[in-house]
Order: structure tokens, then sequence, then C-alpha cells
């Protein structure tokens, strides 16, 4: 027995996962247009990953299906609050900056998944896996250098502004 079912189930997980918590940033964030409607865009590369892992499983005796809205995985992205480290922002921005950090942290954990599937696949000759792999993974490191340059792009702005803070009642302040 070998780890690679271990890897799917973990990268179909995630990318189920992750296209969650890009749907419900986008819907947290309808007035940040580039925010909404490009998190909705890379919700649905998420989704076609994980029916393709889902495909690429039956192979390996795996059977990975959609939990469907009832299921405990799919309660628990929905109900569990990502890890903050913001101390549950009530900011508007201070939201949005979590939000791109929870997401980009999700990415990179698939983006390891699929590197390590990638390299398995190379390892024992698994055509199809490095198949899955070279297709999907791409996908992934876009959806994360998006969050990147998002956090890059907003942290200064929203950073300064934050709860009604700027450098001109910094100013004010120290006078």
């Amino acid at each position: 027995m070998n780890g690679i079912p271990t890897v799917l189930r973990a990268l179909y997980e995630g990318e189920r996962a992750l296209e969650q918590a890009l749907l419900s940033t986008a819907e947290r964030h309808p007035a940040e247009h580039e925010v909404h409607h490009v998190a909705t865009d890379l919700a649905r590369w998420s989704h076609e990953h994980a029916e393709r892992i889902a495909r690429g499983a039956e192979p390996q005796g795996l059977h990975l299906s959609d939990p469907g809205p009832g299921s405990p995985s799919s309660m628990r992205a929905k109900t569990e609050p990502p890890a903050h480290t913001l101390d549950e922002p009530s900011d508007p921005d201070l939201r949005l900056l979590d939000d791109l950090r929870a997401l980009h942290l999700a990415v990179a954990d698939n983006s390891l998944h699929w590197e390590m599937l990638a390299q398995a696949a190379q390892a024992t000759g698994d055509n199809r896996l490095l198949e899955l792999s070279t297709a999907c993974h791409p996908q992934t490191l876009r959806q994360m250098r998006w969050t990147n340059t998002m956090i890059k792009t907003l942290s200064p702005q929203l950073l300064s502004n934050a709860n009604g803070f700027s450098r001109t009642a910094a100013s004010s302040a120290r006078r």
C-alpha cells in the first residue's frame, strides 16, 4: 500500500474547501469587485480540480464524491471560521485582508499536495496522475499568485486606514 490515496483525499478535500472559501469571500466582499468576481472564477477552478481528482482516484480504489450540503465536511467548511491572526476583525478592511490571507494559506497547502502527487506519480510511473497534476497545478499556482497580489495591493491602504486610523490622524495626535 502507498500514500497516494492519502494525498488524493487531502487534495480533494482541500480543493472542495478552497472552493467554498473563495465563494464565501466573494459573498462577504461584494463591493470589492475584483475580489468578488475573480474569487468566483477561481472557485470554479477548484470545483473542476475536485471533479478531476475524484475521477483520477477511482483507479486507486478511492471513491471520492461531492459530499453534498449536509455532510460533516461541507458543514465544517461553512461553520468553522478560519484561523484569524487579526483577532476576529470587525473592520471590513481587516476582514478582507484576513480572508485573503486564509485563502492564500489554503491555496499554498493545495499546491504542496499537487507537488507531492506529481513527484509520486513520476516515481511510480503513473502517467494518469502525472497528467492530472500537470493540468491542475498551474491553475493552483495562479490562484496563489492572485491572493498574493491582492494582499500586496490592498495591505498598504487598508492597514493604514483600519478602524479609521490614518497617517493624518497619527500626525495630528503627535502635535
